[in-house]
């Protein structure tokens, strides 16, 4: 495996972090299609036995317990000095209450001890905001996001989908104040999702920002026949609004270039995905040992301008999907 910088920092990441909503209590939040502890550990296993670092899960991915068994996970698998670590803060853990989401300095500083408690460590090394809180002033987010990283909870700061001038106005402010600047963005990039490269990944290139996008595999559907389901497919509401029938050719285009090459179509889609300087890292998810295999064997995958071109001629411009 090798190792390269997220972003501009000094820190050293595999070139895939393993997602891990995939990994949770079904009878708790709203994933009842994710994997309890016992079906979940071999993917931490192989992950680390393949050479993956770099892991990423959220507060809110199925009511905490994602967490939960992560920490249980990694803590058996890496030392602490050899584990990239990513969460996220924003969505509601206390539905009903105060203060119980969002990124008021109450929610964050409440928001990493309550996930520091779950994991069972001292410090995460990547702190996400997990969208735009319009109901906080930016200056007080990123304040209480300086601040958590002066304490030692949290090495790194990140933010993930929003608009290309939010995240500006945001590194503006820290960067006007002294503060602690983001280092990465986690979007919504894949074949089927490419309004990004208008302006949020030029700019992550031109800062320094590590792109670390989440569901490049378009939530499952650039890897299979697109009238194919799954159960996942079936129940995640959310997945259900980012794409739409007209994306059928766009995913023609990659099982034909998959099966030309012999390999399997996840495999290209992760190495269109990771052509872009501005990506550090996808963020995959793997349900089945094939999964993890796929993304890794994409690390191999050097496609030509012509494949390329097929790739993206399908594509339409539409509306920004995952935020708003």
């Amino acid at each position: 495996m090798d190792y390269g910088r997220l972003g501009t920092t000094g820190l050293e990441v595999s070139p895939i972090c393993l997602g891990l909503m995939t990994y949770g209590d079904p009878a708790r939040g709203n994933h009842s299609w994710t994997l309890p502890e016992e079906q979940a550990r071999p993917f931490y296993t192989a992950a680390v036995e393949a050479g993956i670092n770099f892991f990423d899960t959220a507060d809110a991915y199925s009511d905490g317990s994602s967490e939960e068994i992560t920490g249980r996970a990694l803590r058996e698998l890496l030392p602490r000095e050899d584990l990239v670590l990513a969460t996220k803060v924003y969505n509601p853990m206390r539905p009903g209450r105060p203060n119980g989401h969002g990124l008021s300095r109450k929610a964050i500083m409440t928001g990493i001890d309550a996930s520091l408690t779950r994991l069972g460590m001292d410090y995460v090394d990547l702190y996400q905001i997990h969208r735009w809180d319009y109901a906080t002033p930016i200056e007080e987010t990123m304040e209480a996001l300086h601040d958590v990283v002066r304490s030692g909870k949290v090495r790194y700061i990140g933010a993930s989908s929003m608009f290309a001038w939010q995240f500006q106005k945001a590194q503006n402010v820290a960067a006007a104040n002294g503060w602690t600047r983001f280092v990465t963005m986690q979007d919504h990039y894949n074949l089927l999702a490419r309004e990004e490269e208008r302006e949020m990944l030029p700019y992550c290139v031109d800062s320094g920002v590590g792109a670390i996008p989440w569901s490049p595999l378009a939530r499952g559907k650039l890897t299979r026949p697109w009238d194919s389901e799954t159960n996942r497919s079936e129940t995640d509401e959310f997945g259900k609004s980012l794409y739409s029938d007209g994306d059928a050719a766009i995913v023609q285009a990659v099982l034909d270039v998959a099966s030309e090459r012999e390999v399997a179509p996840a495999s290209v889609a992760l190495a269109w995905v990771m052509r872009n300087p501005a990506v550090t890292a996808p963020i995959i998810g793997a349900s089945k040992p094939g999964h993890l295999d796929d993304a890794l064997a994409a690390l191999d995958v050097d496609l030509t301008d012509d494949e390329v071109a097929r790739l993206e001629a399908p594509y339409t411009p539409r509306a920004n999907a995952g935020f708003a």
